[in-house]
């Protein structure tokens, strides 16, 4: 062997022993690394689905809460409310469905009433819905009154910006549908929010103020056969505000036990009188009016008109109970207000 062979050779070995350890330690770092990167495969998470909208399901909240302060239309809409039982009304075999001639007249209202929320009493504002079911709209009129006005207003229902507006379902939004032929209207309010806070405050109360207005003439208003007489003295230090019966009361009686109680002063006794009188024949001259004037509109009314008001027919819905809403069904009642009277059916 030549000189520095077996150097040469023992040189050649040693490198490649180190490559092979080299490749070796690559091998094991690659496969440490892999292994760091597998993670545990993420379950598959389960598909949502939406529910279509029903075709009736925006109804309740398009007919305007008549007479709801401006402040408290949140509130309405605080909890999820549901009206499926207006909805199932227009349905086969509902108390809305196929009326013939007739139409529904939609208006909605508010009831604040003390329920139990999550264990607490709380004020609600329930939202209701009234239908009419009539031929014709069944008032043009919308009634302002309240404890502060003096006397009630009956004005067109225009003047506060409501309207019968034809309601169109869902399905028919996006084609040319013939709003005359409509089969359910609402009563509607554009009145805009945002130009509220430049609207005088006399104007903006007579919302909060309104009712829904109809005038039936085959039955006696019960102002008609009221023999009470709201009295708003303006006395001095303070103003009196007090009912007078001219059936029940005497004057003299009433007059004394006003002064006893502190609430008249004695000097004011025959200017107070003189105010209860000029009351009393004010109130009896707008019974014997209003008796002339519903005499007068059914000798006036045709006889297809008498018998749509003699068979139109006032549905009350209420939210059905769900586990989202405070349980509301001790104060369901019939009343829905002073012009419309009693519903024949609270659903």
């Amino acid at each position: 062997m030549r000189r520095g062979a077996k150097r040469k050779a023992s040189q050649k070995e040693a490198e490649n022993h180190k490559e092979s350890s080299k490749a070796a330690n690559s091998s094991k770092s690659t496969r440490t690394r892999t292994t760091k990167r597998v993670k545990a495969s993420e379950p598959k998470s389960e598909p949502q689905y939406l529910e279509d909208p029903r075709n009736l399901e925006d109804l309740w909240k398009a007919a305007f809460p008549v007479g709801t302060e401006w402040d408290q239309l949140d509130a309405v809409y605080q909890f999820k409310w549901d009206f499926s039982n207006l909805e199932q009304a227009f349905e086969e075999g509902g108390k809305l469905y196929d009326l013939g001639k007739n139409k529904v007249y939609l208006f909605g209202c508010t009831e604040p009433q003390l329920v139990s929320v999550n264990g607490e009493n709380k004020v609600v504002c329930i939202p209701v819905v009234v239908a009419v079911v009539s031929p014709f709209p069944p008032s043009d009129k919308i009634g302002i009154n309240s404890v502060q006005r003096e006397a009630e207003e009956i004005i067109p229902m225009k003047q506060m910006k409501m309207d019968w507006i034809p309601y169109i379902p869902l399905e028919n939004r996006d084609s040319q549908v013939d709003r005359l032929k409509s089969q359910i209207f609402i009563l509607g309010c554009t009145q805009r929010r945002a130009a509220l806070k430049h609207m005088k405050i006399d104007r903006l109360k007579k919302f909060e103020y309104c009712l829904p207005y109809f005038y039936q003439p085959f039955k006696e208003d019960e102002l008609e056969q009221s023999t009470e007489v709201p009295i708003m003295f303006p006395g001095e230090p303070k103003p009196v505000y007090c009912e007078f019966d001219w059936e029940l009361d005497e004057l003299e009686e009433f007059t004394d036990k006003l002064i006893e109680e502190e609430e008249l002063s004695a000097d004011q006794k025959d200017a107070f009188k003189e105010f209860v009188k000029e009351k009393v024949r004010e109130q009896k001259k707008n019974n014997r009016e209003a008796r002339e004037a519903r005499r007068k509109a059914i000798e006036e009314m045709s006889e297809e008109a008498k018998a749509a008001f003699e068979n139109m027919r006032f549905y009350k819905f209420y939210p059905v109970q769900t586990p989202d809403t405070p349980d509301i069904s001790n104060v369901k009642a019939p009343f829905i207000n002073r012009y419309y009277g009693k519903a024949h059916e609270v659903l």
